[in-house]
């Protein structure tokens, strides 16, 4: 088995569905330069029938990855072209949510269970663009939760796609939410690390309850990438270590200040477009975990970010709660 070290998607922070949105990735992109990030999921149809730019994201936010959600090759395709034009950075295909609304829409976890609809769209997509398309997804559904069926899926698949991003968790298609199909179906870690030592040609990421940078570089050991997601979210000063410990010893360690710092620029620019500073501020509630001053800093922003003419200087204020 050979993990390849300079697979771009060594580190990255899930897709997060009115969370990662633009104004979060770029403050994520504050704490780290070489973590893959990505979009919200979006579909399809939304893309192509949206009035408004669904697109729409700072360059500097990239390496930025795009993940869509559909069924149709054809309607696929055709949103690949557009996301490759925009400069993103990866298309990638949801088949990892279990959520009733994605299923109704046929995309999401329920097409672990269609490999030969997944792999067609795959096809389309990659011959429609030349930046990589990956596949995100499930290590099963429902009773069809057997490492040969992940095999068979996996195998389906690869003629069309080098990169695989796996939550080592199940999906219950009925009778779950999707907050408990991230909790109750038990993480199953070293089915991931055989799928790598079983299709070693390809690079395998992993997904799921990882928290740490001691559990990003023992999974490390067995996989291509590591994917993390509430925990970058809630805690996004792990992102500021992410640089130092996978990409470059000689890189800084961001802190949590000096992210902030470098948002205000930043939030001044989105305020003079019309944001509202409470939809940029509520992804940077987290940046302060465990440090004094943390509650102050949540409670301020709350408080205050969401009140009409709301600028600048509430974050500058918040700040001040916070100790060095």
């Amino acid at each position: 088995m050979s993990i390849n070290p300079n697979y771009r998607g060594r580190f990255s922070v899930a897709p997060m569905l009115d969370w990662t949105t633009r104004h979060c990735r770029y403050f994520h992109r504050q704490f780290s330069q070489h973590s893959l990030l990505y979009t919200e999921m979006i579909t399809a149809p939304a893309i192509l029938h949206a009035k408004y730019d669904l697109l729409e994201y700072d360059p500097s936010e990239n390496p930025v990855a795009l993940q869509l959600g559909g069924s149709d090759p054809q309607q696929l395709a055709e949103c690949a072209k557009r996301v490759a034009d925009r400069g993103y950075a990866e298309i990638n295909l949801n088949v990892g949510c279990p959520s009733d609304r994605v299923q109704n829409g046929m995309f999401g976890a329920c097409l672990m269970g269609k490999a030969d609809l997944v792999a067609e769209c795959v096809e389309a997509m990659k011959k429609a663009v030349e930046i990589p398309v990956t596949v995100k997804h499930r290590i099963g559904i429902d009773d069809l939760d057997s490492y040969e069926f992940l095999c068979d899926f996996v195998e389906k698949i690869q003629p069309y796609c080098d990169d695989f991003i796996v939550h080592a968790r199940k999906a219950w298609l009925s009778g779950l939410s999707p907050k408990q199909n991230r909790e109750i179906p038990p993480l199953d870690y070293e089915r991931v690390y055989q799928l790598k030592r079983d299709f070693p040609h390809l690079n395998i990421s992993i997904n799921g309850g990882i928290k740490t940078i001691d559990e990003i570089k023992h999974h490390l050991q067995f996989v291509d990438g590591v994917m993390v997601g509430r925990e970058a979210y809630q805690n996004p000063s792990l992102l500021g270590e992410i640089d130092r410990a996978l990409f470059d010893p000689n890189a800084p360690i961001v802190s949590p200040r000096e992210a902030v710092e470098k948002m205000l620029p930043y939030i001044e620019q989105q305020l003079s477009k019309g944001i509202f500073l409470n939809h940029i501020v509520r992804h940077m509630l987290g940046a302060f975990q465990n440090c004094k001053g943390a509650r102050q800093w949540r409670r301020h922003l709350s408080e205050n970010a969401c009140k009409q003419g709301a600028g600048v200087e509430v974050v500058e204020q918040a700040l001040a709660f916070v100790k060095p």
